[in-house]
């Protein structure tokens, strides 16, 4: 029997407008969360949650900015503005997001020395948070993706659900991108659905 998760993607202070890294349009998909959650058998959360010496922020690399792309422990990384510093305003679920019927809310990126966008595991592989097994103690068999920021941890979220074997479902809707190069948004939307990701409204 199908089992349905909603995996909430990093909806935070820091990623809607306002905040340090600001996604365009990143605080329209509250609603739709808010609307569609009781679809779902169960909800799940991820939250960003960096130490202040992050590898992936600028500032923590002198001469460097935002933008670009450093190798940091063997992956090439883009450098980002300070954001989702632990146990900062930024790093908080956005107040709107109705969290009422949310299981559990999972914390990544917490080393420094790797980033994380994906809620499964690190961008290296090699730690796992601990979702992919929760998900599959529950019995989930399908998983729903939404949340910030399309191009990346959405999309990071999303491949690693399908490479666990869970049918895979982007709810597009529920979404918004970065675009720091044109048309990445469109790139990562492909990608997904090369994979198999099935991508719904």
């Amino acid at each position: 029997m199908e089992k349905t998760a909603l995996i909430i993607v990093d909806v935070q202070n820091d990623f809607v407008p306002g905040g340090a890294l600001a996604v365009r349009g990143g605080d329209e998909v509250i609603p739709v969360v808010n609307r569609q959650k009781s679809r779902f058998d169960l909800l799940v959360a991820t939250q960003d949650w960096h130490p202040p010496d992050h590898g992936s922020f600028a500032s923590n690399h002198p001469g460097k900015k935002v933008g670009d792309v450093i190798d940091l422990n063997g992956l090439a990384q883009v450098l980002w503005p300070d954001h989702c510093v632990q146990g900062t305003p930024g790093a908080e679920l956005v107040p709107t997001l109705d969290r009422r019927a949310i299981a559990r809310v999972f914390q990544k990126g917490t080393d420094p020395a790797l980033d994380s966008y994906s809620a499964f595991f690190d961008n290296g592989h090699r730690k796992a948070t601990g979702l992919g097994d929760y998900l599959k103690e529950q019995g989930v068999t399908d998983v729903y993706v939404c949340g910030l920021a399309t191009d990346y941890c959405v999309k990071f979220t999303a491949l690693d659900s399908q490479k666990l074997g869970f049918h895979t479902h982007l709810l597009i809707e529920a979404c918004r991108g970065i675009n720091l190069e044109p048309g990445d948004v469109a790139r990562a939307i492909d990608q997904m659905e090369e994979t198999g990701v099935l991508i719904v409204s």
